[in-house]
């Protein structure tokens, strides 16, 4: 990029940097002290150009929400995708890669093996084969969430499956041309997972 339109860039950027942040009482929000798994908090942001905003920011099982998305490849070269219930789409299910958010104090790489291992038993030969991809805002005009897009090699089956009692997931073997088929199919719907195979092309052997 031209040095100037990337100074310009970040003059931008220094403009609208929040410089303070106010919290909005809970009863002024509507937002109730219970175990909901969603919340929704309220806040008030001082902007660097001496202006402010109010705005919604969800949050997920006390939580900002950031995920690790893993695109599993096997030994073989295949790859490997899950299906399950995505009640609120127009299908009803979802199907795309293992993916789950990232605990409290639990780094990203570490919640991609972690997920892999739980929802389909493979794990990667090594944690050199755990590669990140990408990472990006899930939904940044009302959440914190930063998902990690990570490329798993070398993977084998090497443990059962470790649901939690509402986790209903199947996984199935196909190549990864078979995997980019299913975009165009209409099957693997999810931001998450398209953008794990576009990131993922340069590293495929074919």
């Amino acid at each position: 990029m031209r040095k100037e339109k990337l100074e310009e860039l970040k003059s931008y950027i220094e403009e609208f940097k929040t410089i303070r942040t106010e919290s909005i009482n809970n009863k002024e929000s509507g937002l109730k002290e219970d175990k909901s798994f969603l919340k929704i908090e309220k806040n008030k942001y001082y902007l660097n150009n001496g202006k402010s905003i109010i705005r919604e920011k969800l949050i997920k099982n006390n939580n900002d929400g950031s995920a690790a998305i893993i695109l599993p490849v096997t030994k073989d070269n295949n790859t490997l995708l899950i299906v399950e219930p995505r009640v609120l789409t127009k299908l009803g299910v979802g199907v795309g890669f293992p993916a789950g958010y990232i605990e409290k104090n639990e780094s990203p790489n570490v919640a991609a093996l972690r997920e892999l291992r739980e929802e389909t038993g493979y794990v990667p030969q090594s944690i050199n084969d755990l590669k990140l991809l990408a990472t990006f805002y899930q939904d940044e005009g009302c959440s914190k969430a930063l998902n990690h897009v990570f490329l798993a090699l070398n993977c084998e089956k090497k443990f059962n499956q470790k649901l939690d009692e509402s986790e209903y997931i199947k996984y199935f073997e196909c190549t990864y041309d078979e995997a980019l088929e299913l975009v165009d199919m209409g099957y693997i719907c999810g931001a998450n997972s398209i953008i794990a195979l576009e990131k993922s092309k340069k590293f495929i052997k074919k």
